[in-house]
């Protein structure tokens, strides 16, 4: 093997070595906070394969702005130098995002209320996701480059979806547009900088909010998944998205914004808007009904 070809496969070695660090610090804060003396529901310590299972399905459905975000990064800053930055800013911003409302759950978790709350408002942000995913489906039927055909029975059960969806962000739009970051981005745009800690940083922003937003919308699902697999999974499916779009970028992001996908993906999201909605709303009248 050639020394180019070895090079050009460092990135991909990187992006394992990367996964292998972050689990070590995400079991490293979970023992940190089973050792806080007010946490009294310690996190299982152990990796359940069903617990992976969940983190890395759910992150790979929610990966398209992770995807467009890295693809788009990767044009502009060509280079396995670059490259490295791009992977190293948008996995610690993923990691981080995900560490940091982990932390605020075990907290939250001791107040009752306080995690009611936290619930129902990421299960808000779910809806505005799940119509993040339905436009990525409408931008793929418009944008003929990427040559992928948008049936008519997708646009219907689109259009159906939005139908439901755009009553309740009429409502809540306002306030959970906000909280969700723009993704748009200049192609053209020359002034970013292009050092490397530039790069690391540019990479790492959004991702670092996407994973605040995910982390926190899956709260629900904590009653029936251990969420040290969870995150487990979350990092392992973006270890794998570095993989395949280090490996063919075009070819990725093309699978990702699959129509199909993205109405199965809008659909998971308003199921788990709905339970967390559920969820919230019962420990609100656990808490507030016995008095």
């Amino acid at each position: 093997m050639s020394n180019n070809k070895i090079i050009n496969q460092l990135p991909v070695v990187g992006a394992i070595l990367v996964f292998l660090i972050l689990c070590v610090l995400y079991i490293v804060e979970i023992k940190i906070l089973n050792a806080l003396p007010f946490t009294t529901e310690k996190i299982i310590e152990t990796i359940k394969p069903f617990d992976v299972f969940i983190g890395l399905t759910i992150y790979l459905k929610t990966s398209i702005d992770f995807a467009l975000l890295i693809g788009t990064l990767m044009s502009k800053y060509k280079g396995v130098k670059n490259r490295f930055a791009i992977e190293i800013g948008t996995a610690l911003g993923n990691a981080l995002g995900t560490f940091t409302i982990l932390g605020v759950w075990v907290f939250f978790k001791e107040v009752k209320w306080l995690l009611a709350i936290m619930v129902i408002f990421a299960s808000l942000v779910l809806f505005e996701m799940a119509k993040t995913s339905i436009e990525h489906l409408e931008e793929t039927d418009h944008d003929h480059t990427d040559k992928v055909e948008v049936k008519s029975w997708q646009k219907q059960c689109a259009n159906l979806i939005n139908s439901f969806l755009n009553p309740i962000l009429r409502v809540i739009g306002p306030v959970v547009s906000r909280v969700l970051p723009n993704l748009k981005f200049n192609e053209d745009d020359k002034t970013q900088t292009k050092s490397f800690w530039g790069l690391v940083l540019t990479s790492f922003t959004i991702p670092f909010i996407l994973g605040l937003d995910d982390f926190a919308g899956y709260v629900p699902l904590f009653n029936t998944v251990n969420v040290f697999g969870f995150g487990v999974g979350v990092f392992l499916g973006h270890c794998i998205l570095n993989l395949f779009l280090f490996l063919n970028p075009s070819v990725t992001i093309k699978v990702i914004k699959n129509p199909v996908i993205a109405l199965l993906g809008s659909l998971a999201f308003i199921i788990l808007a709905c339970y967390g909605l559920y969820e919230g709303t019962h420990l609100l009248v656990g808490v507030f009904g016995k008095h």
